[in-house]
């Protein structure tokens, strides 16, 4: 029983951050504060869950193919981002 409470508390307030930062970043946007390319970023990992649950049909393989696929991106941009700084492109 204190399992689910516990559980669906942190999914609470995990949900609660998630909105927090889009109502931000929304705001920011309107503002002026933030660039709109940087604020939308944050909907990849979405879009890419979107496509991989349509693909395969379940959340859990759907979240671990989110997380490989993110992973991988973010090993792409840690490369290209050291190549450029060490050749000054």
């Amino acid at each position: 029983m204190i399992n689910s409470i516990a559980v669906g508390f942190a999914l609470g307030l995990i949900g609660i951050g998630v909105i927090g930062m889009a109502v931000s970043g929304i705001r920011n946007v309107i503002n002026g504060n933030s660039d709109f390319k940087k604020v939308a970023i944050m909907i990849v990992p979405i879009i890419i869950f979107a496509v991989f649950y349509g693909l395969l049909g379940t959340f859990n393989e759907a979240g671990v193919a989110t997380m490989i696929v993110m992973m991988a991106l973010m090993a792409v941009g840690i490369v290209v981002t050291g190549t450029r700084g060490t050749f000054k492109f």
